[in-house]
This record gives structure tokens, sequence and C-alpha cells, in this order.
């Protein structure tokens, strides 16, 4: 079969690559959505699909709880005179968790990760604690939690790296609440037997790929935590939260004698594997730390600012070169381009200043939180060249800021200007968002929609 045969071919009206835009955009992917052909110069002899469009990469979602999407704009209210913070959220999150049988979970999952797409999210990193059943014992297959968020992703088409957690504690030397019955692993034995569960599960789901992780220093002992990260595969992406609240902070130091990252840092752990999770608490010496382990901060934005976490000092360490990406988290927020703007807005109001990421933010913005967002999801951090898949996501050209703009001024058009959805999505070279429909939509939505009620309506 010649290549004319067995390559399909886009021409988009601008795709941006690591070399800037290319303008217009010739791309032919294989049967597998792997780029064959890239080029600003039409191939001879082929059919076209044109896309009157400009193209990003599809972005990366470094961190995801699926199932805090069903309370969302739930945990919002609280009777007057109550401070209402992160931890009296977290048992409105209980809450919800407890409620959850393994099908609504897929159920929740698929319209998640299908608004995801609609939004121009391509791959999602599952910080994955809801294990048990709700009496806070084993499913009978033990991953059965996780493999429901494998055929989620799955069906939705969204690209899935499932990380199951270990969580043993419920503080700092205080044993788990009953309230976390379903997230328990008593020993790091127990949870490479979760882990272990986890890889034979999604091995259905062609594809979907594995990650390692502990919830925190909190929730898993100091011993438990080295064991852990000896014992897991070192190709495995290994996520934990780091420093989200002051009160961590403070209970590690009680603990420990060190702040969390300290510990981490003392303990000579972190390297190029690690994807550490929010970061709020970091001081002057762990910011100028951190860059040199080459450990990488998922940053949340929407969640930390809807659970007044705090800010990540995001220009300092960008200053130092350090890694970071983005994630949803509770799913408050789910457009990309909002968590990339509030990063940025958030440090001109601290700083007073217009560039406190550097003369180019919009690239900055963008190529940052792509190529560690793929290092997160443990895939290489290239995007968009001969070799890749053809994972991109498509606003649409006919905006008229957008459509006025040239090469020079699209991508800050795009980061700082744009609203509306995108109008496709692309994953593997196949339109899972397509004209702003995916093919599932109606029906996801009527059974969340469902599911969603009955969990609120037994609370």
């Amino acid at each position: 079969m010649g290549m004319a045969e067995s390559i399909r071919y886009f021409r988009f009206q601008s795709l941006y690559t690591p070399a800037g835009w290319r303008t217009p955009a010739y791309v032919g992917v294989d049967a597998t959505g792997i780029i064959r052909y890239l080029d600003s110069r039409i191939p001879d002899g082929v059919a076209l699909e044109p896309v009157a469009g400009f193209a990003l990469p599809g972005f990366i979602n470094g961190h995801s709880h699926a199932f805090q999407y069903a309370m969302a704009g739930r945990a919002e209210q609280h009777p007057t005179g109550i401070r209402d913070d992160f931890w009296t959220w977290r048992e409105a999150m209980y809450q919800c968790a407890h409620s959850l049988d393994p099908d609504q979970l897929q159920v929740i999952a698929t319209l998640l990760y299908i608004e995801m797409l609609r939004q121009g999210y391509t791959h999602v990193a599952e910080f994955h604690y809801l294990h048990h059943d709700k009496n806070g014992q084993p499913y009978s297959q033990l991953a059965e939690m996780g493999g429901r968020l494998a055929a989620a992703a799955q069906a939705a088409g969204i690209r899935l790296t499932l990380i199951p957690v270990f969580y043993q504690q419920a503080n700092f030397g205080v044993p788990l609440h009953d309230r976390q019955r379903r997230f328990f692993s008593a020993n790091t034995s127990d949870y490479l037997k979760l882990l272990d569960a986890s890889r034979e599960a999604i091995q259905r789901f062609p594809g979907t790929r594995l990650g390692a992780s502990v919830h925190s220093l909190r929730a898993v002992s100091g011993e438990a935590v080295l064991e852990a990260i000896r014992a897991t595969p070192y190709e495995l992406p290994f996520h934990l939260h780091v420093a989200e609240q002051v009160k961590e902070v403070e209970d590690c130091v009680a603990h420990y004698a060190r702040r969390p990252l300290q510990w981490l840092l003392h303990h000579n752990v972190l390297n190029e594997r690690f994807f550490l999770v929010h970061g709020t608490h970091l001081d002057d010496a762990e910011i100028t730390q951190l860059p040199g382990t080459g450990a990488t901060v998922v940053v949340c934005p929407s969640t930390e600012g809807n659970l007044g976490d705090g800010f990540f000092r995001m220009a300092e360490y960008v200053s130092k070169c350090g890694r970071w990406c983005i994630g949803t988290d509770s799913h408050v927020g789910l457009s990309p381009l909002e968590e990339l703007r509030m990063i940025d807005y958030r440090q001109r109001l601290l700083l007073r200043l217009r560039n406190p990421l550097g003369a180019h933010p919009a690239k900055e913005l963008v190529e940052a939180s792509v190529c560690h967002g793929l290092r997160s999801v443990g895939r290489s951090p290239s995007f968009l060249q001969p070799g890749d898949p053809l994972d991109a996501v498509v606003y649409a050209a006919a905006d008229p800021l957008l459509e006025a703009s040239d090469d020079a001024a699209r991508l800050a058009t795009l980061v700082y200007t744009h609203s509306s959805p995108p109008i496709g999505t692309l994953v593997a070279g196949q339109w899972q968002v397509h004209a702003g429909h995916h093919r599932l939509l109606p029906a996801a939505r009527a059974a969340f929609t469902e599911v969603v009620r009955a969990i609120f309506s037994s609370h």
C-alpha cells in the first residue's frame, strides 16, 4: 500500500508546534494516529480534510479526582458563623465518596471525561483513592473502581493514566478515620497488591497507562512512603500532594521537625519521576531547591482558588527553571485556558507586574503545561511533531480576534482572550469532539443527572 493510500491528511488553517505556528499546516497521520507528514506545502495527489480552525496540542490534565465532579457546586453554602475552609469541605467530600457504587462512579467519570475533551484535554491523570466498597471492604476484583474509571475513559475517547493512591492514616501518626474507610491500604504490601491489580485491570483498555502514588505525607507514614518509592517501578510517574494547606505544613513540622518538602529533600528521593500536587505553601529555600531535583509541580488553580488553598509562587519558580503542569482536581473548572489565565493573573496581582512569567508568557504557559503534563502521565514531552500522535484541540478560525490575529499574536490571543469552547478535539487523529459535539454527550448527561440526583437525595 502506498503512502497516499495509507495516510489520512488534514489541512489546518494553522497548527502550533514547538517551532511556532505552521500556517497553513498539512498533517498526515497513519492508521494509529501517528503524524507521518507535517508541512506547509500541500502533498501531491492526496485527499484532504479541511479544518477551519487553529490547533493547539491537546492539553494534559495532570490531577483529577473524578468522583468529586458529582459534588461540584454543592459545597458552597454553610451555616452563618461557621468557618468554611478546606477541612470543612473535606467532610462534604467524604459524604459524596461514601455514596457511590461502581456503576455510579463510571457514569460520573464518563461525563467528566467527555467534558474534558470538549474543553481540549486529551489525556488525564486520575489520582484514584476510592478503592473499596461502602463498608470499607475490598471488592472481589481489588481494582474494581479503577477498572470502571478506565472503562469510562475508553468510552469517552480520552487517554487515561490511572494512578492508584496509597492512603494509610488520617494524619501524621493518627489512625484512619471511618470516613476514610474506602481509601485504606494498611501497608506498602497491600498497596503493591492494589497497584498490581490495577495494572491487570487496565490491560482490557489498550493505551491506558499506570502511575504510582502516596496521597501525602500526612496520609502515609514516613517509613511506608520511602518503601513505596523504592518498591514501585521507576518508569511509573509518582504523584503526591505536598504543602497544600498551612495546617498540613504545621502538623508535619510537629511530627517530623521538617516541612513536607523539606522532608522529601532531606531523604533525597525527588527526581524527574515525581509530580508534587499543589505546593501552595513552599518557603524560599524550597522554591530554590526544588527545580534542581527535576520534579514537577502540578498546580490546580480553579480548585486551589475554590478551596482557599493559597497561591503557588509560580513567577519565582519559573525564574529558576522549575517544571510545572496543570490539573483540574475537584473539577469546579474544566477549561485549560482558564487555568492558565488564573496562574498568570494571580502572579500579576500579587507582584503588580504584567510580565511575571517572562517576555513570552503565552508560550511559557502552553508549552510548559503540555510538555511537563505529558511527563506527568508517563509520556515523552513532545507534541505535534512527526512521530507524535495527533492529539490536538481546535479553535474556530472565524472567531473575530483570532481571525484578525497573525502568527505573532495568535497564541497570546488564544490564551488571554478566548472564551468560546473549542470546535473540535482530536485524539490519535480521530475526532472525539467534532463541530462542538461528542457522540455520547446526550446519553451521558442524562445518566449523570439521574445518578447525582439519586446520591444527593439520600443525604
